[in-house]
């Protein structure tokens, strides 16, 4: 994908170079929280930071500069992108928790059975869930996107070894999760077949939408967690 589409995509990458057009198209409420920012926004904001301290009297030619990032990044190796992975994981965290403090959407999803099983964490969401409270009580003053952003920092300068208990205790609970997900849906056609032996043909095509759905969520999902 051509990059000079790509970056003014992403509000947060478009801030970085001062894109009025863009930030015009911004509108809405001001006090809603603003948009995480994906690992590829990082990494450009990272460039551009450089760029700041190598050349800071030469300007940015933003198409040339953005063609630049996007060769760079297609070089890199998946550990030389973890860290701005990480960073992208902790502003998910930060935005979700902001949005939650800011209120419901509008017309929203629909509403989940509350008896379906819970999507597992990720090895860094179990870090989170250990060190957030250490970080809070150590640090009273820091908002919810600079705690956020100190625990993808912690979580990126651990080493392998160490990130590796969190990893294996997410793989398990993943394991868990997908064997509850097969019993759920096995006892949901259970019970369904016990209320109505022959259902009509308008109530199936109703099921089948809805099992459509909700695979189509899961998946839109996985995709986030594999962008993050």
């Amino acid at each position: 994908m051509d990059l000079q589409q790509r970056v003014p995509a992403n509000p947060g990458v478009a801030h970085m170079f001062g894109s009025g057009r863009i930030l015009k198209m911004a509108k809405g409420d001001p006090k809603k929280p603003k948009g995480k920012m994906s690992a590829y926004a990082y990494f450009v904001q990272s460039c551009r930071e450089e760029h700041k301290r190598k050349s800071p009297d030469v300007p940015v030619n933003f198409a040339e500069f953005s063609k630049k990032c996007a060769e760079r990044w297609k070089t890199m190796s998946a550990k030389e992108k973890s860290k701005f992975d990480d960073l992208a994981k902790a502003d998910k965290v930060r935005y979700d928790q902001e949005m939650k403090d800011f209120g419901p959407v509008k017309g929203g999803k629909k509403k989940k059975d509350p008896n379906a099983p819970k999507r597992p964490p990720s090895g860094f969401f179990l870090f989170c869930s250990e060190y957030r409270p250490k970080i809070k009580s150590t640090n009273p003053g820091l908002t919810i996107g600079d705690v956020a952003k100190k625990l993808g920092e912690m979580w990126n300068n651990l080493s392998d070894g160490e990130k590796q208990p969190y990893v294996n205790k997410a793989a398990k609970l993943k394991e868990k999760y997908e064997q509850d997900v097969a019993n759920y849906k096995s006892k949901g056609k259970s019970d369904g077949a016990k209320v109505a032996a022959k259902p009509s043909r308008k109530r199936v095509e109703e099921e089948e939408d809805e099992d459509e759905e909700d695979d189509e969520e899961e998946e839109e999902d996985d995709d986030e967690d594999d962008d993050e």
